[in-house]
């Protein structure tokens, strides 16, 4: 008893002179207290493990000493602190767990406290390795001069530091009471230095220090010996194993007695546990201590999964994620499938406590977040680009995540088998679902594939500058590198200077259709997460407007309008409903039709709320209709101010209504010009563009639709297409333009040859018979403008039964080619990818009917069309006298002529079926009957100017009559 108060006594003096003004008096102190202990505790006499514990209690009022004067502490120098620390650890490590408990259950804030010790001995053992390979797998882009190469503690090896270190790899007896999975007291490594080996580390560095006073500890360490050096690196981690590998089974018992609530901490939230755990996860650890945390991982969610979930944690769940997608890149295998079982482990808790729409949101944020660490482009030895190993090992990591057959043994990983089935208590069911973690590996991987492919894009646009600017290319090439693969593009527009720049905005412009679809894959991938979709939609709209590209950019603004309304409607929290989304829907058919609650699951960590805002809806809803209104496409100009009209009703900003019923009587105005114009109205032209050869990479062998400016004509996108595609071919391979629209054969084409076909197509009305003979020269002309949504489109196709592309009527068969494409225009992209073809093939008497028809219809809209302007019924004059001249005059009478000779005289009239010659006959008389009805309406029309011309009308209409009669006697009585 008399031993335990001088003890106790001496060790309070000892601290109360830690406060001492003398730096030198508080490092005595810290001395003198280190050696007492390690009198006690590596005394021969005291090897005995109810010795052990009697001198950790002895000594266990220190702790209680330390957390009531932390401020001490923290005024100690990082060497003093370090012997305090191990003092702590060396009392913890004996003591046994009813008397560590008692350090928990005094107050919340010295439970508190005590675990601020832990995350000190965590930050102040930690090792990193001279350009450390245990983070991100050594990536090429890990930091250069980032903190010390060794940790400072290496400079002076203390006797307390060295035993305890020499005790904690020594041990291999398991203490009283140690779960049989222990890992603590398993031998850490064998090559430790100790007084039988050739070389004395604690010698060594004393006699280098002694003659190299003042010498940094990085010279310090280059004068040893390379077997001291190297013993000195083994030194300093298992060290840091060591502490790392203790302070988590101190976090596993006090888990365990959180569960219980035997102790004083604050059960909302677990923050001494979240604290810990975050420390571990943001510290470099070895090999051997992510072997052992991943079961207590899992320990801890399966008895406090509810409360880590809950939303209170939204901020360690975000990082607990950010970091397992982090080890998930480790070149290191055991630690990689660690973590993906540590990902599934989150998924388990999710399906169980929280709704995995708000895990989606955070994996997706954190795989943004890693792109800033991750390089997932790198060169290969011929200067091309391809994935990096980290992006593959994070693609392998998410498979296996996903995939049953190719999960991570959990018994090999030091887990139940059954651990992702196990039920926590309070449920009935398991909830564990393949499909679930599935789809939201999909969704990571489709990120990925968004990043990689962007960052390829960039780095291939800006390789092609730097080429051509910077002599020589290498420097530039490796910043450029750096930033792009993390999407960093603002700094790299800060590095290089605006001459540059210039260059490259003409570079980009060179394939303007893969950046818009790099920059759309991006904002898909990151969907979920609102601040980031709308970050990547605005980057699209921005690079649409430079590229003059109006209506994408007004579907980009739509559909940021659209994200913040749905955020709203699913809130209550605006003007609006549901049936106003769905009216934004039908202008923008990429804003989804379902209210759900995905908005406010992404408000994680300050995501998700900054721009869902009324005014944010209204102020992209304003640029929409101001892109709309450039591309002249007005009805939709009419359905977005239909929606913003709400709002000032709402606000009774009477001075806005006012504006806004301008602007809509405006618009009207323009619809109802565009409708009565005798030119039909075009907002675009379409061009089919099919891929064919290895060189197009993901392009070879489909098939898209290009929406082009209304000017633009097939020679200006042949000359387009062939500029991009050819600056991408090699010395292996050349570029071909397939001058027709024939069906091509991919498997007979020219190896070592890239083929690009190119064909004008129409866009298809919603109501539009596809399987009309008419030709379609004027089928857009018949539809009401209002129908400027397309997803089909077709094109016609000449061909003869004996291979030949042209022949005669008689034997020319046209091919009528209908494609569908994934999406609509206007879309967010200039082109989309057709989804569907079909052919529907016309024999050579159809395609005669066809043309009779189309000519036909013709004349018969220009007598049924109301001239608008005017008021009256009266059809327009002078496109009426244009389609006559075509149809009636003598100079153009062999083209209806020409089907009679082909098809009613001769031996070809015995090949037609009786149906067929009556269709035929009828479509001739249906025709010749309109124009007679044409040229009485042109009569009453004309002035005196004109009788002239109308002579001439009526002359061809009669010798046509009496051609025809020859083939079609009865023409004269039906006329």
């Amino acid at each position: 008893m008399f031993r335990n108060y001088l003890s106790s006594v001496l060790i309070q003096e000892l601290f109360l002179t830690w406060d001492h003004d003398d730096l030198s008096q508080r490092a005595k102190a810290a001395r003198i207290l280190v050696v007492l202990l390690c009198k006690h505790e590596f005394d021969a006499r005291y090897q005995k493990p109810e010795d052990k514990l009697y001198i950790a209690q002895l000594y266990f009022p220190l702790i209680g000493q330390i957390l009531d004067e932390m401020p001490v502490f923290y005024n100690l120098n990082a060497v003093e602190k370090r012997e305090v620390l191990i003092v702590v650890l060396e009392i913890v490590r004996n003591l046994d767990d009813a008397s560590l408990v008692k350090a928990w259950q005094q107050s919340i804030a010295r439970t508190r406290l005590f675990f601020k010790l832990m995350e000190e001995c965590l930050s102040l053992f930690e090792h990193r390795k001279p350009a450390d390979g245990m983070l991100l797998g050594a990536s090429s882009r890990s930091p250069v001069g980032e903190g010390p190469s060794s940790p400072k503690y290496s400079d002076r090896l203390s006797p307390a530091i060295n035993n305890y270190l020499s005790e904690a790899s020594r041990q291999e007896v398991r203490p009283q009471g140690t779960p049989e999975n222990s890992y603590l007291w398993q031998r850490v490594n064998s090559q430790l230095s100790s007084p039988s080996q050739p070389y004395s580390l604690r010698e060594a560095l004393a006699q280098a220090q002694s003659s190299r006073i003042g010498a940094s500890a990085q010279a310090l360490r280059e004068s040893l010996h390379p077997i001291l050096r190297q013993k000195l690196e083994l030194w300093e981690e298992n060290l840091s194993a060591a502490v790392s590998l203790q302070v988590l089974e101190i976090t596993e018992k006090f888990c365990m007695m959180a569960a219980s609530h035997s102790i004083a901490t604050d059960y909302g939230k677990l923050d001494c546990i979240t604290a810990i755990v975050m420390s571990f996860f943001s510290r470099n650890q070895p090999v051997a201590f992510w072997k052992a945390f991943f079961p207590v991982f899992n320990r801890v969610f399966d008895l406090h999964g509810g409360t880590l979930m809950a939303r209170e944690n939204d901020r360690f769940l975000k990082q607990v994620a950010f970091h397992l997608l982090r080890l998930a890149v480790f070149r290191n295998d055991s630690v990689r499938k660690r973590a993906v079982v540590g990902l599934q482990i989150l998924v388990r808790s999710s399906l169980y406590f929280m709704q995995t729409a708000r895990l989606r949101v955070m994996l997706t944020i954190t795989l943004s977040e890693l792109m800033s660490d991750v390089q997932v482009t790198q060169m290969k030895s011929d200067g091309a680009l391809e994935e990096s190993g980290e992006a593959r090992r994070l693609r392998k990591s998410m498979d296996e995540m996903a995939d049953e057959s190719k999960s991570p043994s959990l018994k090999e990983c030091g887990l139940p088998e059954d651990a992702l089935f196990a039920v926590p208590e309070n449920f009935s069911e398991n909830r564990w679902s393949w499909s679930e973690v599935k789809y939201l590996s999909d969704s990571l991987l489709l990120a990925l594939d968004a990043s990689l492919e962007h960052a390829l894009l960039v780095l291939v646009i800006f390789n092609c500058v730097a080429m051509h600017v910077f002599e020589p290319p290498d420097l530039v090439m490796i910043l450029v590198c750096h930033y792009t693969t993390c999407l960093a593009l603002n700094q790299l527009v800060v590095l290089l200077n605006m001459a540059v720049l210039s260059q490259i905005g003409s570079v980009m412009t060179m394939d303007r259709y893969a950046a818009a679809e790099s920059f759309y894959k991006l904002a898909m991938a990151f969907a979920p997460v609102p601040d980031l979709h709308i970050m990547w939609l605005l980057h699209l709209c921005e690079a649409h407007q430079e590229m003059q590209s109006s209506a994408e950019a007004a579907q980009c603004a739509v559909a940021v309008a659209g994200v913040v309304m749905q955020a709203l409607v699913a809130r209550n929290d605006g003007v609006w409903s549901k049936d106003h989304v769905a009216a934004l829907r039908k202008i923008c058919p990429i804003v989804s039709s379902e209210i759900t609650a995905e908005a406010s699951a992404a408000e994680v960590e300050g995501y998700g709320a900054s721009k869902l805002t009324v005014d944010s809806a209204v102020k992209y809803l304003q640029l929409a209709n101001k892109l709309f209104s450039q591309a002249e496409l007005y009805h939709f100009c009419a359905s977005i101010l239909e929606l913003v009209i709400p709002v000032y009703k709402s606000r009774r900003a009477y001075g806005q209504l006012a504006k806004c019923h301008t602007l809509l009587t405006n618009i009207y105005e323009s619809i109802l010009e565009q409708e009565s114009s005798p030119i039909p109205f075009t907002d675009a032209t379409y061009y089919r563009v099919g891929f064919y050869g290895e060189k197009f990479g993901k392009l070879d062998r489909k098939e898209y639709v290009y929406r082009e400016p209304r000017d633009v004509r097939l020679g200006d996108i042949m000359e387009k297409l062939s500029h991009i595609y050819e600056s991408k071919m090699d010395g292996n391979h050349t570029l071909h333009i397939i001058p027709d629209s024939r069906q091509v054969k991919a498997d007979e084409l020219q190896p070592g040859v890239c083929y690009l076909q190119i064909t004008a197509v129409d866009a298809v009305m919603e109501d539009e018979d596809l399987g009309s003979r008419r030709e379609r020269i004027f089928s857009l002309s018949t539809g009401s403008v209002r129908a400027r949504v397309f997803d089909r489109f077709l094109f016609d196709t000449p061909f003869t039964k004996n291979g030949k592309t042209q022949g005669g009527l008689e034997d020319q068969w046209k091919r009528r080619t209908v494609l569908e494409t994934e999406g609509s225009f206007p879309a967010l992209v200039n082109r989309l990818l057709v989804i569907k073809s079909e052919s529907l093939e016309f024999s050579p008497v159809e395609n005669a009917i066809g043309m009779i028809e189309t000519r036909t219809a013709a004349l018969r809209n220009e007598l049924e069309e109301p001239r608008s302007s005017e008021g009256d019924q009266l059809p327009r004059l002078q496109s009426l006298q244009r389609i006559l001249q075509g149809s009636v005059a003598v100079q153009v009478n062999s083209g209806v002529l020409s089907v009679c000779t082909a098809f009613l005289s001769g031996e070809p009239a015995t090949r037609l079926r009786s149906q067929e010659l009556q269709q035929l006959i009828a479509a001739l008389l249906e025709f010749m009957a309109v124009c007679k009805r044409a040229i009485r309406v042109h009569f009453r029309l004309i002035g005196e100017e004109d009788q002239e011309f109308h002579t001439q009308l009526v002359n061809g209409f009669q010798s046509l009559t009496a051609e025809l009669s020859h083939y079609i006697p009865a023409i004269l009585s039906e006329l």
